[in-house]
């Protein structure tokens, strides 16, 4: 890279930076050690250590970074591209280091049965690389969207539980830490065998309550406060005050 190229780069990423339109953000030390790095690593790669590797090559191989493409047929592709010959050892370490960038994940092992079934299938369609890249892309994308969904899915089931089973615990009678109660804003909790409830106010302060039971209006208001942290500790002392004084 010659001088005048580096010194465009750098000036680009200053610009860039400087069009925040925070100047906390733009003093942030965070900020400028990312910005410092950025530099740093766009410079680099005017020197790079991988010789054989053009522009068009590294687009292809980043676009490949996740779907499992064979490493042997992405390598003769690219040896008919413009460039000195590349071994298979050339591409698949040239894969490892973009994923190591952070260009992308590393390509995850659910995926491969299914991304290799689609390359054969397109290859023998006679499909060229970069448009079976593509088809791969899309699959990886609709697979990682059904593992998010499922695995948001799970997290809900867990979540119902976990609630059912603190609703439970707090019908049950036994102590408990508080429970939001359902179609409500209130929660309860239970110290020493007394049920407490914590109203949120229109002034939005909580408004703490000793109850008869869950199903119970109003109650005996015990204070009001401004974190429910502060409420807790009200409940530890006045359910310690009831035991001392038995």
């Amino acid at each position: 890279m010659v001088d005048d190229d580096r010194v465009n780069v750098v000036k680009g990423l200053l610009f860039e930076h400087m069009k925040s339109p925070s100047l906390r953000h733009i003093k942030d030390p965070y900020v400028v050690i990312k910005l410092a790095q950025d530099i740093v690593k766009k410079l680099d790669r005017g020197n790079s250590a991988w010789t054989k590797w053009n522009g068009p090559r590294e687009q292809l191989v980043k676009s490949a970074i996740a779907c499992w493409v064979p490493a042997a047929d992405l390598r003769d592709h690219l040896n008919r591209m413009e460039g000195p010959a590349l071994s298979t050892s050339d591409v698949e370490q040239r894969l490892r280091a973009f994923a190591e960038e952070r260009y992308s994940d590393f390509a995850r092992d659910e995926f491969r049965p299914g991304c290799l079934a689609i390359y054969e299938a397109e290859k023998a369609d006679g499909t060229e690389m970069p448009a079976i890249i593509g088809v791969l892309q899309e699959h990886v994308e609709r697979e990682e969207e059904r593992l998010r969904v499922e695995q948001e899915a799970r997290y809900q089931e867990l979540k119902r539980r976990e609630q059912a089973a603190a609703e439970n615990r707090l019908l049950s009678g036994a102590d408990c830490k508080w429970t939001p109660w359902p179609k409500t804003k209130d929660v309860y909790c239970r110290v020493s065998g007394r049920l407490f409830r914590l109203s949120p106010g229109p002034d939005k302060r909580l408004d703490l309550y000793e109850v008869e039971s869950v199903e119970a209006a109003g109650g005996e208001l015990m204070g009001r406060y401004l974190k429910r942290g502060d409420a807790t500790k009200a409940v530890e002392l006045i359910a310690y005050q009831h035991t001392a004084r038995r």
